[in-house]
């Protein structure tokens, strides 16, 4: 008896020892973060995840760049006009309508399932990861990791962290496929850890919930999602809206009122038909001079997903573009709007022409390509601040 209660201290001195050789190693930055990953364990455990499943997740772990991002999403620090340049351009219209035939069925299958339509569906997969191309390159638990012991929102992320063991503890995916964005979303339709375990389904029936690898059960899982994000069947998410000159009345998408109360305020919608029945809120993207919107529960449904009036546009703009419908009638409060995917391109392959080393002429506006276009506004008299815009490619193909 003796011998078997002094095994566990002895493996927990052989642990600390080992642990702390390693730490008189590594760099200040590599030994803190083992620490705080040594210190996590028993919560970890606490939350559901085994000590097997812990250790084997975190052996030889080391720290990312994730935190480097936390404040600077495009979401909330880009345009909206750039924004939505790049994601609702004529090539993402033109796949998510190719993709919408040819997931016909299982689309069927999920509208039947789950209540949200087609299009709409396909327009949050196109826009988290354009079709399954760009679903992310970091292997999520290291980005996780990382947050749960470096900069703010430690505690979100600590949960996310333990999610995405438990994941892999429950065999639904296998760490290998957890592979996404630097805040640790990831498959086709990029879902955090907390959401899969709450909202994934096994659309395609084979026992097994795969976002990343089962574009049945991402699809089938998105719509779930919406579904129980409050979405109602039969619902638009909103509509264009022209507002009177000098409107002075509420916004936001919180501020809902009966369509007849915006009616009383003097807008209509934008291609001239009645308002309609229901309550909505209006958004106003990039102020009264801009595009405005009358926004439903839908939108807020779509709006959950992440929480920026940016992304949610987008969303509910491309599912219209879908259908068959129009760009926005009202023009973007500025006199130098956002580019396409291929203008961008274009962009950087004249920059390229021009001796810039940027790297390959992938639409992807990084680092070096921003650099190169503020050398060309310094030259040529505009604001330096290495924007991909109109003007700068009308210099380009100028030869400026």
């Amino acid at each position: 008896m003796g011998q078997l209660k002094l095994l566990p201290m002895r493996e927990s001195f052989v642990a600390a020892l080992s642990l702390a050789l390693a730490l008189l190693s590594t760099s200040p930055a590599s030994a803190q973060f083992a620490a705080c990953l040594s210190g996590l364990r028993p919560q970890a455990i606490a939350s559901g995840v085994e000590a097997a499943t812990y250790d084997a997740a975190t052996r030889g772990l080391e720290r990312n760049d994730a935190a480097s991002f936390l404040d600077n999403q495009p979401e909330f620090t880009t345009p909206v006009w750039d924004y939505l340049a790049a994601l609702v351009d004529d090539e993402r219209v033109s796949d998510g309508k190719a993709r919408v035939q040819q997931y016909a069925k299982t689309l069927a299958a999920a509208e039947q399932a789950y209540g949200v339509d087609r299009f709409t569906v396909i327009a949050v997969w196109g826009v988290e990861s354009d079709y399954g191309r760009s679903i992310g390159k970091r292997h999520i638990v290291q980005s996780l990791a990382t947050l749960s012991c470096e900069g703010r929102r430690q505690d979100y992320f600590r949960g996310e962290f333990f999610a995405s063991l438990r994941i892999i503890q429950n065999g639904d995916m296998k760490e290998p496929d957890l592979m996404g964005s630097w805040a640790g979303a990831f498959g086709q339709t990029q879902f955090m850890p907390t959401t899969f375990q709450r909202f994934a389904v096994d659309h395609d029936g084979d026992g097994r919930r795969d976002i990343a690898n089962s574009i049945p059960d991402a699809l089938g899982s998105t719509a779930n999602y919406l579904r129980k994000s409050g979405w109602e069947t039969g619902q638009a998410w909103g509509f264009e809206v022209k507002l009177p000159a000098n409107y002075s009345g509420p916004d936001g998408r919180r501020a809902k009122h009966p369509m007849s109360f915006w009616e009383k305020k003097g807008l209509r919608r934008i291609d001239g038909k009645p308002l309609g029945a229901g309550t909505a809120g209006l958004i106003l993207p990039a102020g009264k001079e801009g595009p405005a919107f009358l926004v439903t529960r839908n939108f807020d449904a779509i709006f959950s997903y992440n929480a920026s009036l940016s992304y949610g546009l987008a969303i509910a703009h491309l599912s219209d573009r879908l259908r068959g419908g129009k760009p926005f009638a009202t023009p973007w409060p500025t006199d130098d709007p956002g580019l396409s995917r291929a203008e961008r391109r274009e962009l950087q392959a004249l920059l390229t022409r021009r001796g810039y080393d940027i790297g390959p002429a992938d639409g992807v506006i990084g680092e070096k390509t921003r650099q190169a276009i503020a050398q060309i506004q310094e030259r040529n008299g505009l604001p330096r601040d290495g924007r991909a815009s109109s003007k700068v490619l009308t210099l380009l193909r100028s030869g400026r």
